[in-house]
Protein backbone atom coordinates (compact mmCIF):
# COMPACT_ATOMS: atom_id res chain seq x y z
CA UNK A 1 0.00 0.00 0.00
CA UNK A 2 2.69 2.22 1.08
CA UNK A 3 4.53 2.14 -2.67
CA UNK A 4 1.41 2.78 -4.29
CA UNK A 5 0.89 6.05 -2.38
CA UNK A 6 4.68 6.37 -3.63
CA UNK A 7 4.29 6.02 -6.84
CA UNK A 8 0.84 7.88 -6.88
CA UNK A 9 3.08 10.84 -5.20
CA UNK A 10 5.94 10.82 -7.41
CA UNK A 11 3.52 10.85 -10.94
CA UNK A 12 1.19 14.14 -9.50
CA UNK A 13 5.00 15.76 -8.85
CA UNK A 14 5.90 15.02 -12.52
CA UNK A 15 2.55 15.91 -13.88
CA UNK A 16 2.22 19.29 -11.98
CA UNK A 17 5.96 20.14 -13.40
CA UNK A 18 5.76 21.44 -16.72
CA UNK A 19 8.43 20.62 -18.97
CA UNK A 20 9.92 24.87 -19.63
CA UNK A 21 13.03 25.24 -21.41
CA UNK A 22 15.50 27.75 -20.58
CA UNK A 23 14.36 31.07 -20.15
CA UNK A 24 10.77 30.38 -20.31
CA UNK A 25 8.07 31.80 -17.81
CA UNK A 26 4.68 30.89 -17.67
CA UNK A 27 2.76 33.28 -15.34
CA UNK A 28 -0.01 32.33 -13.49
CA UNK A 29 -2.21 34.66 -11.71
CA UNK A 30 -5.67 35.10 -9.88
CA UNK A 31 -7.01 38.46 -9.50
CA UNK A 32 -9.53 38.74 -6.35
CA UNK A 33 -12.58 40.31 -6.93
CA UNK A 34 -12.48 40.82 -11.04
CA UNK A 35 -13.99 37.80 -13.60
CA UNK A 36 -13.06 39.42 -16.27
CA UNK A 37 -10.45 42.15 -17.88
CA UNK A 38 -7.27 42.61 -19.47
CA UNK A 39 -3.78 42.38 -18.14
CA UNK A 40 -0.31 43.79 -19.35
CA UNK A 41 3.11 43.00 -18.82
CA UNK A 42 5.53 45.88 -18.58
CA UNK A 43 8.70 45.78 -19.01
CA UNK A 44 11.10 48.86 -17.89
CA UNK A 45 11.97 50.73 -21.38
CA UNK A 46 15.18 50.46 -22.50
CA UNK A 47 15.56 54.34 -23.05
CA UNK A 48 14.62 54.88 -19.77
CA UNK A 49 10.93 56.26 -20.51
CA UNK A 50 9.72 54.47 -17.75
CA UNK A 51 7.22 50.61 -18.02
CA UNK A 52 6.21 49.62 -21.45
CA UNK A 53 3.64 46.31 -22.19
CA UNK A 54 5.35 44.13 -23.66
CA UNK A 55 1.99 41.41 -23.60
CA UNK A 56 -1.66 41.12 -22.82
CA UNK A 57 -3.78 38.54 -21.82
CA UNK A 58 -7.68 38.63 -20.56
CA UNK A 59 -8.62 37.75 -17.32
CA UNK A 60 -11.17 34.43 -17.91
CA UNK A 61 -13.14 33.47 -14.24
CA UNK A 62 -10.81 35.63 -12.53
CA UNK A 63 -7.53 34.09 -13.93
CA UNK A 64 -4.77 35.04 -16.58
CA UNK A 65 -2.00 32.76 -18.01
CA UNK A 66 1.11 35.07 -19.71
CA UNK A 67 3.77 32.82 -21.53
CA UNK A 68 6.89 33.90 -22.80
CA UNK A 69 10.64 33.83 -22.74
CA UNK A 70 13.70 36.00 -21.00
CA UNK A 71 17.23 36.10 -21.36
CA UNK A 72 17.90 37.04 -17.51
CA UNK A 73 15.59 38.03 -14.65
CA UNK A 74 14.45 41.62 -14.18
CA UNK A 75 11.98 43.91 -12.41
CA UNK A 76 8.76 43.55 -14.16
CA UNK A 77 5.26 44.67 -13.49
CA UNK A 78 1.56 43.01 -14.28
CA UNK A 79 -0.57 45.97 -14.52
CA UNK A 80 -4.77 45.32 -14.13
CA UNK A 81 -6.39 47.67 -16.93
CA UNK A 82 -8.36 50.31 -14.86
CA UNK A 83 -6.16 49.13 -11.62
CA UNK A 84 -4.99 51.91 -10.02
CA UNK A 85 -1.03 50.29 -8.95
CA UNK A 86 1.13 47.82 -10.42
CA UNK A 87 2.54 45.05 -9.00
CA UNK A 88 6.26 44.26 -9.25
CA UNK A 89 7.92 40.62 -9.39
CA UNK A 90 10.95 38.95 -11.38
CA UNK A 91 10.34 37.81 -14.32
CA UNK A 92 12.68 35.31 -14.74
CA UNK A 93 12.29 31.53 -16.58
CA UNK A 94 9.84 29.14 -14.29
CA UNK A 95 6.49 28.94 -13.02
CA UNK A 96 5.85 32.09 -11.02
CA UNK A 97 2.54 33.18 -9.80
CA UNK A 98 0.90 35.84 -8.79
CA UNK A 99 -2.39 36.37 -6.73
CA UNK A 100 -3.38 40.14 -7.35
CA UNK A 101 -5.54 41.87 -4.88
CA UNK A 102 -7.37 44.98 -7.18
CA UNK A 103 -8.56 46.59 -3.91
CA UNK A 104 -4.89 46.82 -2.61
CA UNK A 105 -2.39 46.24 -5.33
CA UNK A 106 0.49 46.44 -2.52
CA UNK A 107 -0.83 43.24 -0.78
CA UNK A 108 -0.06 41.40 -3.97
CA UNK A 109 1.61 37.85 -3.63
CA UNK A 110 4.53 36.53 -5.38
CA UNK A 111 5.28 32.93 -5.55
CA UNK A 112 6.46 30.27 -7.74
CA UNK A 113 10.23 30.55 -8.90
CA UNK A 114 13.05 31.12 -5.91
CA UNK A 115 13.73 34.61 -6.50
CA UNK A 116 10.11 36.12 -6.40
CA UNK A 117 9.60 33.68 -3.35
CA UNK A 118 12.13 36.03 -1.85
CA UNK A 119 10.86 39.11 -2.90
CA UNK A 120 7.71 38.77 -1.58
CA UNK A 121 9.38 37.97 1.76
CA UNK A 122 11.32 40.69 1.49
CA UNK A 123 8.35 42.99 0.91
CA UNK A 124 6.41 41.92 3.64
CA UNK A 125 9.21 41.80 6.23
CA UNK A 126 9.87 45.65 4.90
CA UNK A 127 6.30 46.76 5.42
CA UNK A 128 6.41 45.24 9.14
CA UNK A 129 9.67 47.67 9.54
CA UNK A 130 7.79 50.56 8.06
CA UNK A 131 4.56 50.10 9.28
CA UNK A 132 6.53 50.14 13.57
CA UNK A 133 8.50 53.54 12.48
CA UNK A 134 5.52 55.08 10.55
CA UNK A 135 4.49 57.41 14.16
CA UNK A 136 7.75 58.17 14.87
CA UNK A 137 8.05 59.38 10.94
CA UNK A 138 4.89 61.18 10.93
CA UNK A 139 6.01 62.93 14.44
CA UNK A 140 9.28 64.21 13.16
CA UNK A 141 7.98 64.90 10.08
CA UNK A 142 5.54 67.23 11.47
CA UNK A 143 7.71 68.52 14.02
CA UNK A 144 10.42 69.77 11.64
CA UNK A 145 8.28 70.20 8.19
CA UNK A 146 8.26 74.04 8.78
CA UNK A 147 12.23 73.96 10.24
CA UNK A 148 12.85 72.54 6.70
CA UNK A 149 11.55 74.45 4.11
CA UNK A 150 12.59 77.78 6.16
CA UNK A 151 16.15 76.38 6.02
CA UNK A 152 15.88 75.46 2.28
CA UNK A 153 14.37 78.96 1.65
CA UNK A 154 17.54 80.80 3.13
CA UNK A 155 19.81 77.62 1.79
CA UNK A 156 20.74 76.83 5.32
CA UNK A 157 23.29 73.72 4.67
CA UNK A 158 23.80 73.16 8.45
CA UNK A 159 19.90 72.94 9.49
CA UNK A 160 19.42 70.82 6.85
CA UNK A 161 22.07 68.16 7.33
CA UNK A 162 21.68 67.75 11.25
CA UNK A 163 17.83 67.02 9.91
CA UNK A 164 18.76 64.79 7.60
CA UNK A 165 20.57 62.87 10.28
CA UNK A 166 18.22 62.66 12.44
CA UNK A 167 15.63 61.43 9.66
CA UNK A 168 18.65 58.65 9.19
CA UNK A 169 18.54 57.55 12.63
CA UNK A 170 14.93 57.44 12.64
CA UNK A 171 15.10 55.10 9.75
CA UNK A 172 18.08 52.88 10.42
CA UNK A 173 15.94 49.91 11.13
CA UNK A 174 14.44 50.15 7.45
CA UNK A 175 18.23 50.95 6.45
CA UNK A 176 20.23 48.29 8.09
CA UNK A 177 17.77 45.39 7.10
CA UNK A 178 17.60 46.66 3.31
CA UNK A 179 21.12 46.96 2.73
CA UNK A 180 22.09 43.50 5.06
CA UNK A 181 19.94 41.57 2.86
CA UNK A 182 22.69 40.62 0.73
CA UNK A 183 24.99 39.11 3.16
CA UNK A 184 22.33 36.68 3.71
CA UNK A 185 20.87 35.58 0.64
CA UNK A 186 23.19 35.73 -2.26
CA UNK A 187 21.01 33.91 -4.92
CA UNK A 188 18.12 36.12 -4.56
CA UNK A 189 17.70 38.74 -7.05
CA UNK A 190 16.71 41.39 -5.14
CA UNK A 191 20.44 41.36 -3.73
CA UNK A 192 22.11 42.12 -6.86
CA UNK A 193 19.72 45.24 -7.37
CA UNK A 194 20.58 46.51 -3.78
CA UNK A 195 24.10 46.06 -3.82
CA UNK A 196 23.70 48.06 -7.33
CA UNK A 197 22.04 51.01 -5.21
CA UNK A 198 24.85 51.18 -2.76
CA UNK A 199 27.57 51.26 -5.41
CA UNK A 200 26.34 54.61 -6.00
CA UNK A 201 26.70 55.57 -2.49
CA UNK A 202 30.24 56.66 -1.50
CA UNK A 203 29.03 55.56 2.10
CA UNK A 204 29.21 51.67 1.04
CA UNK A 205 32.60 51.73 -1.30
CA UNK A 206 34.42 49.37 1.08
CA UNK A 207 31.70 47.31 1.25
CA UNK A 208 30.65 46.83 -2.66
CA UNK A 209 33.52 44.47 -3.50
CA UNK A 210 32.95 41.73 -0.87
CA UNK A 211 29.30 41.97 -1.34
CA UNK A 212 29.88 41.67 -5.33
CA UNK A 213 32.19 37.81 -4.52
CA UNK A 214 29.37 36.94 -2.55
CA UNK A 215 26.90 36.91 -5.24
CA UNK A 216 25.83 34.09 -6.98
CA UNK A 217 27.69 33.75 -10.26
CA UNK A 218 24.37 33.88 -11.89
CA UNK A 219 23.53 36.97 -10.70
CA UNK A 220 27.22 38.70 -11.19
CA UNK A 221 26.29 38.12 -15.00
CA UNK A 222 23.04 39.81 -15.18
CA UNK A 223 23.08 43.46 -16.41
CA UNK A 224 23.03 45.11 -12.52
CA UNK A 225 25.22 42.70 -11.60
CA UNK A 226 27.85 43.47 -14.90
CA UNK A 227 26.70 47.55 -13.73
CA UNK A 228 28.38 46.72 -10.43
CA UNK A 229 31.67 45.20 -11.53
CA UNK A 230 32.09 48.28 -13.78
CA UNK A 231 31.58 50.69 -10.92
CA UNK A 232 34.14 48.24 -9.00
CA UNK A 233 36.98 48.72 -11.79
CA UNK A 234 36.06 52.50 -11.91
CA UNK A 235 36.69 52.84 -8.44
CA UNK A 236 39.84 51.02 -8.21
CA UNK A 237 41.32 53.27 -11.02
CA UNK A 238 40.27 57.15 -9.48
CA UNK A 239 43.63 58.36 -7.34
CA UNK A 240 43.44 58.02 -3.84
CA UNK A 241 42.33 61.69 -2.23
CA UNK A 242 45.67 63.60 -1.65
CA UNK A 243 46.88 63.68 2.32
CA UNK A 244 47.18 66.81 3.99
CA UNK A 245 50.80 67.85 5.06
CA UNK A 246 50.90 68.00 8.82
CA UNK A 247 52.46 71.19 10.15
CA UNK A 248 55.00 71.00 12.83
CA UNK A 249 54.04 73.47 15.54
Amino acid sequence: MKKILLLVAVAVVLFSCKNLAEGEYEITGTVKGMKTGLVFLEKQSPMGMGPQAIDTVKIVDGKFEIKGKTTEPEISFIQIDKVNGKVPFILEGGEIEITVDKDSVFKSKLAGTYSNEEFSKFNDESNKIQKKLQKTVMDFQMKNMAVMNEAQKNNDTVIMNRLRKEYEIIQKPITDYTFGYPKTHPKSFISVLIIQMMANNPKYAKDIDGLYKSLDPSLQKTKPGKSIKENIATSKKKPAAPIAPTVNK
